[in-house]
């Protein structure tokens, strides 16, 4: 067994490394009481080194896990042990510490269409499509593509209008609202599999398209006071609420998106000039945002007394060690859900409560206040005047004062 170490030592030596990285004191404490355990099983079973055997033996025995936790969903009860032994194998393998469990075993795509897949999806790389334009525009595809496998299409040649046709007539009643989006990530990819010589005939113009006009959806919007209740909720005393606090305060005051805000950094602020500057995310245009009195506070609070020492160029960071930016697919909804429930905030069913809805409640307000829907297309970042005019539906005061007297309208006819 030349090269390993004894499990005592290769824990202890896990424990150090976590220290160096600035894990939280509970943290550390929790993995030792973990170590602890998974000492004395080896020395129940004269087990002196560590192996992914003996790892996956432990979670059998001691937490009925028999899954295989690097693919497949795990039991929620053995989260701790089974990061426990992933600290175990990784450092004794890489000496490290890796930070990683994956949860579910990612998309598979099928043989028979993994080369084209493969082709399509670095197309959109070199189309320097967003990450997140991607992630969805994939797993519109992939659905596609597993109807196919069902059917026993073995190659994209053997697609038809009928099987098009059969897809989409398939999957409307369950996606009626996007079938528009999933019918246009059809057509995009067909057209690429022609373009690129995959299929003789351009099977795009199979796809049918949707007669009618752009509209978009009713935003979902708070009442200020509810707003204000929110804010309230927050426990400013902590680390974790005085960040939560200048999270909300951006979107509330300035309507900045969630993905702006997540990949704000530090160079981003002028507090020379008070001025935050954006690259959006969305629309690749560049923005700047006043650092109004109170957002202005609450990023000061935050930075001198809850953003951890590290070397992130990123002004949000996550709160535990490793200090590091949020995750690439973080939405930060469980931020404004969890002060929601706080405020005591009783949420219609149906009714959308992303971050993204403090944004509409932003422009609703300025639009009850009298600001013209240029200057809201402006602070909001739309590109399109449409996507603005949609909020005149949530000025109902606005709307009553259009309203018409029919008895006045009568006796001037």
């Amino acid at each position: 067994m030349e090269g390993k170490k004894p499990i005592g030592v290769l824990a202890a030596e896990v424990i150090e490394k976590l220290k160096q990285l600035n894990y939280a004191y509970h943290t550390i404490c929790g993995y030792r009481a973990s170590f602890k355990r998974i000492c004395a099983f080896a020395g129940d079973r004269n087990e002196l080194y560590f192996s992914e055997e003996f790892g996956k033996e432990y979670l059998r025995q001691k937490y009925s896990c028999t899954v295989d936790f690097y693919l497949e969903a795990f039991p929620q009860k053995a989260k701790p042990a089974i990061r426990s032994i992933r600290l175990l194998g990784d450092y004794q393998l890489h000496g490290v510490i890796i930070r990683r469990i994956v949860k579910r075993k990612r998309y598979v795509k099928p043989p028979q269409f993994g080369e084209v897949l493969t082709a399509y999806e670095k197309e959109c790389e070199d189309n320097e499509y967003s990450r997140r334009g991607m992630r969805t525009r994939l797993q519109r595809l992939f659905f596609f593509v597993d109807y196919l496998s069902l059917r026993k299409v073995m190659d994209v040649s053997e697609i038809t209008p009928e099987i098009i046709s059969n897809y989409l007539v398939s999957i409307y009643p369950k996606h009626e609202k996007s079938i528009s989006s999933i019918s246009t990530t059809l057509r995009v990819f067909l057209r690429f599999l022609y373009l690129n010589g995959y299929i003789e005939k351009d099977l795009s113009l199979s796809v049918p398209r949707q007669n009618r006009y752009y509209y978009p959806a009713i935003p979902s919007t708070w009442e200020p006071t509810e707003v204000k209740r929110m804010l309230d909720a927050i426990d400013r005393g902590s680390p974790l609420g005085k960040r939560d606090y200048a999270i909300l305060l951006l979107v509330a005051k300035l309507g900045i998106r969630a993905g702006n805000i997540k990949a704000l950094k530090l160079a981003d602020l002028n507090w020379a000039t008070k001025i935050i500057t954006i690259t959006q995310e969305k629309t690749h245009i560049k923005v700047t945002y006043p650092i109004l009195h109170d957002v202005g506070w609450a990023l000061i609070d935050y930075l001198q007394t809850a953003r951890p020492v590290c070397q992130s160029p990123y002004l949000f960071v996550r709160l535990h060690a490793p200090f590091e930016a949020f995750g690439e697919n973080a939405n930060l909804h469980n931020i404004i859900t969890k002060y929601t429930r706080l405020a005591g905030i009783t949420v219609p069913h149906g009714k959308r409560h992303g971050l993204h809805s403090l944004r509409h409640s932003l422009a609703s307000t300025l639009l009850e206040q009298g600001v013209s829907l240029a200057v809201i297309s402006e602070i909001l970042g739309h590109v399109d005047s449409k996507s603005t005019s949609v909020y005149l539906h949530t000025d109902l005061n606005g709307l009553k004062a259009c309203a018409l007297d029919p008895e006045e309208v009568f006796q001037n006819a």
